[in-house]
């Protein structure tokens, strides 16, 4: 029993963790350290929000209109449908954006920069980098990481206003909800700590995504199979810890501050 157990805490999956968290931290650490790569981390934030734009626009739009269609009809049954539009708000603001906006990302940015690195490791550029005295992870990592981390909080403020209209769409347009009801029943129990919650959680998943994808990238080996591998793995690997993670704030963070 004591030989399994001890074969388990040696397994793959605790050695990886332990590389990937080491990684990140020097990563972080170098963001700190002169001299700061500001045209890296403009280009970044550039790539990671700008050209997130419109994927972010149609999960926010139809993730609010769906919710607020089903959440509706399920009060109706109840004779509760003018409570609907409150808790659409609040799911939100809260959840749903943050984390299906952390999820888009990590597919299409986190698959980029897996991709951009892993290139990069399997034709030598980053051990010339190397060669040439610049640090690869300062150079690389650290720009990706400060720039998701703070254009992922400003895309979840923009999904939060689409879904919002999505449902507005739905519930006013489509269902006939009076819009001064629907106003109001957002507004009776919406909070800024409902936005500020979610925010919080875009700020971690963003440097989850950059540091875990950079950390694929530069680990890969064996050419353009390689780089596919880097490329899964970084997607899968960032969805995953954006779930745990979100869970984790789920029980430290107050549902609100009004007590």
């Amino acid at each position: 029993m004591k030989k399994i157990f001890k074969n388990f805490l040696e397994s793959n999956i605790f050695f990886l963790l332990g590389d990937m968290a080491i990684f990140s931290f020097e990563a972080i650490k170098s963001i700190f350290s002169k001299p700061f790569e500001k045209g890296e981390t403009i280009k970044q934030m550039f790539e990671i929000g700008v050209s997130s734009l419109q994927v972010v626009s149609l999960t926010s739009l139809f993730t609010g209109m769906v919710f607020s269609l089903q959440t509706y009809l399920g009060f109706k049954k109840f004779g509760a449908e003018a409570y609907s539009a409150s808790i659409m708000g609040v799911s939100i603001a809260k959840e749903l954006v943050p984390v299906l906006v952390g999820l888009m990302v990590a597919g299409r940015v986190g698959a980029s920069i897996a991709a951009e690195l892993g290139t990069m490791k399997v034709t030598e550029q980053i051990d010339a980098l190397f060669t040439l005295g610049t640090d690869p992870v300062k150079f690389l990592a650290s720009p990706r990481i400060i720039a998701a981390s703070l254009m992922l909080p400003i895309l979840v403020i923009y999904g939060d206003i689409i879904g919002l209209i999505g449902s507005y769409i739905v519930d006013v347009l489509v269902m006939e909800m009076n819009p001064t009801n629907f106003m109001e029943s957002i507004m009776s129990h919406f909070e800024v700590w409902d936005i500020m919650t979610g925010l919080i959680k875009a700020f971690s998943f963003g440097a989850i995504i950059a540091s875990v994808s950079s950390y694929y990238g530069m680990k890969t080996e064996g050419g353009a199979e390689g780089v596919g591998k880097a490329t899964t793995f970084a997607v899968v690997s960032s969805s995953v810890l954006i779930l745990v993670a979100d869970f984790i704030w789920g029980k430290i963070l107050p549902f609100s501050l009004k007590g």
